[in-house]
């Protein structure tokens, strides 16, 4: 029975580049197949568009050349430079066009990077190690615990400093966890993504793969970080807190963006400019000569409600057996929780849900507003919902730190610790009031 590399190589040795007019529109890229009358192509933007076959004019077929295999990089260690070390999880920047299908499958090994980018090895000197080849959506606390111990072990061995291949999907909330499970982190570990996979022309990843490497032998900054594209050009490389940003954008390689804090540093034409000295400092005051990895219960459950119009009691049943609750409500901090018609009955409910869950687990209040605090004070709701003790007054985490604090709490505090801790600054993922937010200053 054929594997299905095998299967795919005998795919891709079909296949035929294709040149054709669609509605006037040039398309050109690979015919990965046809069927029932319609074409399906592997654009050369990497997306794949599925046309009728009749309605394509000018049509050249070529064959498609055979595709070799990257040869393993075999480098020389250099006493000039420092030992960085990447650690693979897999994701777009370690995957490959699998033309089988047209779609892009996790397949990298960890010598294909440096194969494809041998600049980086004028740089550092490059460990490269697997961890998994996975997507990160496939993410788990278990896996965030495998990360911590691996990078543990690199700063035993002395390295300057660790990157992490990572799908971008989940990429902040990794880098959340990282920050809390490593404490007195005294490298830099930048996690890397791109948007565009790696044997594509437009791929940014040995951008994102330079930047992040030259930020972390120029500033030998210690904390976590993401390393991605300022812009949508190949310009500059933004090196954000791995607490203070999010995905902000499904497909452009800008998609990464500080939220309620400021981009740590930029890296252009191989030089770094310090944006955020203040947070550079921060970290370097928290490192410790013996860092530890404090992991997460790997079994624990981290609900998430989302506040919305129409919303139904019946939702906020499912957290009945959770050990913890965050719920992203609207504007400051709010949920529908007042009755003010026979419309609006079911409020009553899920103000009492609402009650009840908060005397058995944590509950936390986010906002779904990308930049700005929690302020349950300013409006009647709030201030009930304080009454219940729900936590996350003052604080301005986005929603995915939040999920990733409380579950670390309550993966070694006790209840009583973590609803104590929970409003409380660990790891610099609370700003302090009046920081720039990216878009305006705080009120």
């Amino acid at each position: 029975m054929e594997t299905t590399e095998e299967k795919s190589r005998s795919a891709a040795s079909q296949l035929k580049n294709i040149s054709c007019t669609y509605n006037g529109q040039q398309l050109k890229g690979v015919l990965l197949q046809e069927q029932d009358g319609q074409v399906s192509i592997k654009l050369e933007s990497g997306y794949n568009a599925i046309v009728p076959r009749d309605a394509l004019k000018n049509i050249v077929e070529t064959p498609l050349p055979p595709k070799e295999a990257p040869q393993q990089a075999r480098t020389k260690q250099r006493s000039d430079l420092p030992m960085v070390t990447i650690l693979h999880t897999g994701g777009t920047i370690a995957s490959k066009v699998d033309y089988a299908t047209g779609a892009v499958l996790a397949q990298f090994e960890p010598g294909d990077l440096l194969a494809m980018y041998p600049e980086i090895t004028a740089i550092a000197n490059i460990e490269s190690k697997f961890l998994r080849n996975m997507w990160s959506d496939d993410m788990r606390f278990a896996h965030y615990n495998i990360m911590a111990r691996a990078v543990l072990d690199e700063i035993i061995r002395d390295t300057r400093g660790v990157i992490i291949t990572h799908g971008t999907d989940t990429m902040h909330y990794t880098a959340a966890a990282l920050a809390f499970a490593l404490e007195g982190l005294n490298i830099p570990v930048v996690l890397v993504g791109s948007q565009r996979s790696s044997d594509r022309g437009s791929s940014d990843a040995g951008a994102n793969l330079i930047g992040a490497l030259t930020f972390i032998t120029t500033t030998k900054t210690p904390g976590v970080f993401i390393a991605m594209h300022e812009e949508t050009s190949d310009g500059s490389t933004i090196i954000l807190d791995g607490l203070h940003c999010r995905k902000n954008h499904s497909s452009r390689r800008d998609a990464f963006v500080p939220v309620n804090g400021r981009a740590v540093a930029r890296v252009k034409d191989g030089k770094v400019e310090v944006l955020d000295a203040d947070s550079v400092a921060r970290n370097k005051a928290a490192a410790s000569a013996r860092p530890a990895v404090i992991s997460f219960k790997e079994d624990l459950k981290v609900g998430v409600w989302k506040a919305h119009p129409q919303s139904y009691v019946d939702e906020l049943i499912a957290f009945e057996e959770f050990d913890g609750l965050i719920i992203e409500g609207t504007g400051l901090g709010h949920a529908p929780i007042s009755q003010m018609d026979d419309a609006t009955a079911e409020h009553n409910l899920i103000r009492e849900r609402i009650e009840y869950l908060a005397r058995k687990m944590p509950v936390a209040m986010t906002t779904q507003t990308i930049h700005g605090r929690v302020n349950m004070d300013v409006y009647s709701p709030g201030r009930t919902l304080q009454g219940f003790s729900v936590l996350g007054q003052g604080c301005d985490m986005p929603m995915e730190v939040a999920i990733i604090k409380l579950a670390w709490l309550l993966s070694h505090k006790t209840l009583a610790e973590t609803r104590s801790l929970y409003g409380t600054d660990l790891r610099g993922e609370i700003s302090v009031k009046g920081i720039l937010d990216g878009t305006h200053k705080e009120p």
